[in-house]
């Protein structure tokens, strides 16, 4: 199976300018980029899929480039936007795009050769305005500008000339990357397709011969319509300091029986075979979970590595099992990052009554004695019922952590 059949198994292929032409051109190793502008200091799950795909193209044989747009970042993108882009400092879109160099380089590998890495501010930021409008403006009317997707949902609401001129901005990176680098295709998510047209328009227009080629993949949904790449506490990031590894894999397993059969064929590097054996398994035997364990596995050591695909696992086992005594302190920190922590002032022991109603995990002290004397109360998965029990140095994980359950899911994470 080529990159372009493989690619529509997956169904990843969304628009392509001219599918006969780019199958024949990649038959020959091919350079291609895609952009990333710097408007966080990390990437989220929604921007791995063209990582992903770009992961692909260079297994078959091409170069990719990865473009941090510290140049572009400075001006922000109207596509797939109601509102205007809040501009952000040179000094912090700086360090965001180098931030987004380290996590692409997991990926890309910049210094073994077989992928590049460039920011654009290498060449706009030296790019005067009489020179812009010369060499790109001149080339584009009005008309056409007017009748991209990206500018007609917003004319309505308004669109100020700073974002309107992003096009041009993103078509001279295109022309740029073609004539420095020998870049034939630009790839990118079905909102970035009339950008990356106008790149193709600009090309032809400045005479080059050889033909240049616009792929574009779908903008992932779930099943029920949501957004991807989102969670109860807002994005799913590659940084592990905003997301952690345990967090990353139950995002991935928890993915629905509607949802995971894509997301195995849209993600991973699983063969169709493969793929097509889960999806047995969802069909026949969708209580099990092969298939969001698979995924989960997968992208966890794709993102985090095999370590990291340990650790949650075993944070994902201990807290079904509820033994959590067996979890070290770092693994804490992952599994109850969400879960309501009261910081005790001293390391001195305590009577449990009193540290449950200091915490908030009883509401007064009747309640503790309740919850202790019906034994609802467990302390590092060890039930207590001792009403005169004493909390003491041996109940502290890592010398730092206590964890108190209320009746089956109820935690609350004592810290000292």
């Amino acid at each position: 199976m080529d990159i372009i059949d493989d690619l529509k198994y997956r169904g990843l292929i969304n628009q392509v300018s001219d599918e006969e032409a780019l199958r024949e051109a990649l038959k020959k190793p091919m350079a291609f980029y895609c952009g990333f502008d710097p408007t966080a200091n990390s990437l989220h799950a929604g921007n791995l899929l063209v990582i992903v795909i770009m992961m692909r193209l260079q297994k078959a044989g091409h170069h990719p480039i990865a473009v941090v747009g510290g140049g572009t970042g400075m001006i922000g993108d109207p596509s797939g936007r109601s509102t205007e882009r809040q501009l952000n400092t040179k000094d912090i879109v700086d360090n965001y795009a180098e931030s987004l160099k380290q996590q692409l380089d997991r990926f890309l590998q910049f210094d073994n050769g077989n992928a590049t890495f460039v920011n654009n501010a290498e060449w706009l930021n030296s790019l005067t305005a009489i020179e812009f409008l010369r060499d790109v403006g001149k080339y584009f009317t009005l008309n056409y500008m007017l009748s991209k997707d990206s500018v007609q949902t917003r004319l309505e609401a308004g669109i100020s000339f700073t974002e309107f001129s992003y096009m041009l901005l993103q078509s001279f990176d295109f022309l740029n990357l073609y004539e420095k680098n020998n870049c034939r295709m630009q790839v990118g998510g079905s909102d970035q397709w009339g950008n990356i047209t106008a790149g193709l328009e600009l090309i032809r227009k400045r005479g080059h011969e050889d033909q240049a080629f616009a792929m574009t993949f779908p903008l992932i949904t779930k099943s029920d319509g949501t957004k991807f790449g989102k969670s109860m506490g807002g994005a799913i990031w590659l940084d592990p300091e905003r997301t952690t590894p345990y967090e990353w894999y139950q995002f991935w397993f928890n993915a629905s029986d509607d949802d995971v059969v894509n997301f195995l064929k849209y993600f991973t590097f699983l063969t169709k075979d493969e793929i097509e054996a889960l999806a047995i398994e969802v069909a026949e035997h969708p209580e099990e979970r092969k298939a969001q364990k698979t995924l989960a596995r997968e992208m966890t050591i794709l993102v985090h590595g095999e370590q990291a695909l340990k650790q949650a696992e075993h944070i994902s086992q201990a807290l079904f099992s509820g033994d959590v005594a067996q979890l070290s302190g770092e693994e804490i920190r992952q599994g109850f990052k969400d879960v309501p922590t009261f910081n005790a002032p001293s390391k001195e022991s305590k009577k449990l009554l009193e540290l449950l109603v200091e915490a908030g995990v009883a509401s007064s002290k009747r309640q503790a004695r309740e919850d202790i004397a019906n034994g609802a109360i467990y302390v590092n998965g060890a039930r207590r019922t001792d009403l005169n029990d004493i909390l003491t140095d041996e109940d502290r994980i890592d010398d730092e952590y206590t964890i108190v359950r209320r009746g089956k899911k109820k935690y609350t994470l004592i810290q000292f």
